[in-house]
């Protein structure tokens, strides 16, 4: 039972971190945007950084939504799950 609890909460904190990533790729085009202004010369070079700095961050995201359908796969079913409760109160 604690197996499947420490599951969803795995899951869980996947999630979260997914959500970070999101934020993340928010302040890196928000932080190449005010470069790019106050330093218009540069617009290639900057929008060259940003890229490379989103490619890291979508990878991310991308292994933390592998991860959790691998997690949500070893779940089980609400059949095995309400049998594993009733075994419990006993």
């Amino acid at each position: 039972m604690i197996y499947y609890a420490g599951l969803v909460l795995a899951i869980a904190f996947v999630a979260i971190a997914a959500g970070g990533c999101g934020v993340g790729a928010g302040l890196t085009i928000s932080g190449a945007l005010s470069a790019m202004a106050r330093q218009p010369e540069l617009y290639n070079r900057f929008q060259m950084v940003m890229f490379i700095g989103l490619a890291f961050v979508e990878t991310f995201t991308i292994y933390s939504l592998v991860v959790t359908f691998i997690l949500m796969g070893k779940l089980p079913t609400p059949d095995v799950l309400l049998e594993l409760v009733k075994q419990s109160i006993k």
